[in-house]
């Protein structure tokens, strides 16, 4: 029997709806889900194993115009997917028309790899809306197998991991069969912490903030968990914390609940607060947080 495996890596503008694909098609909740734009930061792989293929899908940030450092990091991510990509899903909404970066788009429909076009969202459009939308995309990317999906309703989502299965190479399979990813655990005690600060605070402050999980102690009937979450300015500090501590609380419960189911074990979770200035614009901070090498 041969065996297939390959790299599928998701792009597309902010909040089309990628990292709802991701989960739907690992069965894993991996990725942040927000309403938010620019929720994920990093570049996050999800594998799914079968007797005969390995599928490492890849979900990475929504394609902006960077307009500080933390930004430049975050579409260098969707430059790398573009290199090592076997099959590349390019995933739009109904609504949209275009890319929000120009070069990107020529790579796509310049692309020597497969290309799965996915339509997201058709269960909040009409059938006419969508027809036109088909046809529209097929004439712009030429070169694309289109799909009509609803990511977040699990509609078509197996007709497109069955045609990924068909595109994929032939090769021995890149990772071990019973691993899920390539992110640590602390990788994603951080981005549940950030999923809820993203949910529960408005304007800059959930994107001034990053978080750093210090201490990840795992005995026999519970996870200790020490994290802290930083912030620019010492005002933001105080949004954070809320009054007398009632908004980190908040934070900390729901990750927690959160993150017990993940790890399916009982979890205690410290959470603190640091001012950490600039960086978002600053090139050792970000070395530090992982979004530069």
């Amino acid at each position: 029997m041969t065996h297939k495996a390959g790299f599928v890596n998701i792009i597309g503008n902010p909040n089309v709806g990628k990292s709802t694909l991701m989960n739907a098609l690992v069965g894993e909740k991996l990725s942040i889900i927000t309403s938010k734009a620019q929720t994920t930061r990093h570049r996050i792989l999800g594998i799914v194993n079968g007797e005969d293929y390995q599928i490492v899908f890849s979900d990475t940030p929504g394609i902006i115009k960077p307009a500080y450092e933390l930004q430049e990091s975050m579409m260098d991510f969707v430059k790398s997917a573009f290199e090592d990509a076997d099959v590349l899903i390019y995933m739009v909404e109904v609504g949209e028309t275009e890319l929000k970066n120009e070069a990107f788009f020529n790579k796509i429909i310049n692309s020597k790899i497969p290309v799965i076009l996915l339509l997201n969202k058709v269960d909040k459009s009409t059938q006419e809306e969508v027809a036109t939308k088909i046809d529209y995309w097929k004439k712009k990317v030429p070169n694309s197998f289109v799909y009509v999906i609803s990511a977040l309703e699990n509609f078509n989502v197996e007709s497109v991991f069955y045609k990924i299965i068909e595109l994929l190479p032939e090769s021995p399979p890149f990772y071990p069969k019973d691993q899920l990813t390539d992110k640590p655990e602390r990788f994603f005690v951080n981005e549940k912490i950030r999923e809820k600060i993203l949910q529960h605070y408005k304007k800059e402050i959930p994107y001034s903030v990053e978080v750093e999980t210090e201490s990840f102690v795992e005995e026999d009937n519970i996870i200790k968990i020490r994290s802290v979450i930083m912030v620019e300015r010492e005002t933001q500090k105080g949004i954070i914390i809320g009054h007398k501590g009632s908004a980190i609380k908040r934070v900390g419960t729901e990750a927690r609940k959160d993150l017990q189911q993940f790890f399916d074990k009982k979890v205690f979770l410290d959470l603190h607060v640091k001012i950490n200035k600039n960086w978002r614009s600053n090139e050792r901070q970000l070395k530090r947080f992982g979004y530069k090498d």
